[in-house]
């Protein structure tokens, strides 16, 4: 399973939010997931379908959330194990960041990537071998 990069859950959240406020982050998400040679994880599929159908000011019927899953697995997808729980476990504690984003770092690593799109993270900075980009700064 190789991907150039992962993508983060907000990134996923952006594309399909249809709100006018989230426009150009809408626009940078679909840019990111028509052009990259992406991979995701289940916690990233698992947070999507979450904030989607419960937290956007127009969520998404289930129906339509799951829809946008069944097309995510045309990625490659890391799936939650064991290993991940405790390679994301020690991403927190060495890296001082949540046990999520840990998580994801341990994810994009797994996946064979080096950059994770997120707006979580510190834009930039490297932990380990994986470099965080945040595809909403600008110039």
């Amino acid at each position: 399973m190789n991907a150039d990069c992962l993508l983060d859950t907000n990134i996923l959240v952006y594309a399909v939010d249809g709100s006018l406020a989230n426009k150009r982050k809408q626009e940078a998400s679909m840019k990111l997931i028509e052009e990259c040679n992406f991979g995701l994880s289940a916690q990233v599929m698992q947070e999507f379908y979450v904030t989607v159908t419960r937290k956007l000011k127009t969520p998404l019927s289930p129906d339509s959330a799951m829809a946008y899953l069944d097309r995510f697995t045309a990625f490659p997808v890391i799936p939650t194990d064991y290993g991940l729980v405790i390679e994301g476990i020690r991403n927190s504690l060495r890296f001082q960041v949540s046990y999520w984003d840990g998580t994801i770092l341990a994810a994009t690593r797994r996946l064979g990537a080096g950059i994770v799109y997120s707006e979580d993270l510190n834009p930039g900075q490297r932990y380990g071998s994986v470099q965080v980009m945040n595809p909403f700064l600008t110039d």
